[in-house]
């Protein structure tokens, strides 16, 4: 009995210890885990804070997104709002320019009709033994003159058929009848247009710098500051030529003289 005893019971030590080294291994390896999600923590929160950072950075990036598109559309609505306002102003300019027009002819009506009643009280005196005086011939020849616009148009048809010393006299006519009428800066450039024309540059030159000199804000003093510059080609003056040229472009930049001066630049320096 004693010699199977021991056996048993040596098996029966065993049995039980299993289980307990078993435990402790387990035990052992929760030990092991728990530190090692200790060690991690810091990690963990450290990733938790550079996703919050992300999200952040993320919304902050989609509120830029909106925001840039509102401003887009405002810019738009903007550049609209901008466009409509230089049609109106320019459809303005022009109402202005043409009542402008039909002022200097009612003035000049008046002063013609104001002539005719001088003429008639001259003529009346002269009846009555007093003889017509010099200021009275004046206004007479003065009301035999025609209206302000009239003599503008009709130099203009003359130089568009290419009559250049007709449409010349007229446009000098102009001048010389009504210095501040409304087309007296027109008139002045297309005087210079004339010269042009007719090949005479260095009187182009002259009559274009009278309308730099005498209507600097003239929607003719980029033109003139152009035809300038061509006409200074023209006479080989190529030094004269860019510094007119430039100044068009620095002066009037978005106007179409513009454009044309810098082609002409690229054609002389080529």
């Amino acid at each position: 009995m004693t010699k199977y005893f021991l056996p048993v019971t040596l098996l029966l030590a065993l049995a039980a210890c299993a289980p307990q080294a078993e435990l402790v291994k387990v035990r052992s390896d929760m030990n092991d885990l728990r530190a090692e999600v200790k060690g991690r923590a810091p990690d963990v929160s450290g990733l938790q804070k550079r996703l919050d950072a992300l999200e952040t950075t993320v919304k902050g990036t989609t509120d830029l997104q909106k925001a840039m598109a509102d401003y887009g559309a405002k810019s738009d609505q903007l550049a609209t709002d901008i466009q409509l306002l230089q049609g109106k102003l320019e459809e303005n300019n022009f109402r202005i320019a043409e009542l402008t027009q039909k002022l200097d002819d009612k003035s000049f009506k008046i002063a013609e009709l104001s002539a005719k009643v001088e003429e008639l009280e001259s003529k009346v005196k002269v009846q009555s033994g007093v003889t017509t005086t010099t200021s009275t011939k004046q206004a007479t020849v003065a009301a035999k003159t025609s209206e302000p616009s009239d003599i503008y148009r009709q130099a203009k048809n003359d130089y568009d058929k290419g009559n250049f010393d007709l449409a010349l006299a007229g446009f000098q006519a102009y001048l010389a009848q009504f210095p501040t009428a409304a087309l007296a800066d027109k008139s002045q450039y297309w005087i210079g247009e004339c010269y042009y024309a007719k090949k005479d540059f260095s009187k182009a030159i002259e009559a274009f710098a009278k309308v730099i000199k005498s209507y600097p804000k003239s929607e003719k003093a980029a033109g003139a500051k152009l035809k300038i510059g061509f006409s200074y080609l023209n006479e080989k003056n190529n030094a004269k030529a860019r510094e007119y040229l430039h100044k068009v472009i620095k002066e009037h930049p978005s106007s179409d003289e513009a454009a044309l001066a810098k082609d002409k630049l690229k054609k002389i320096s080529q």
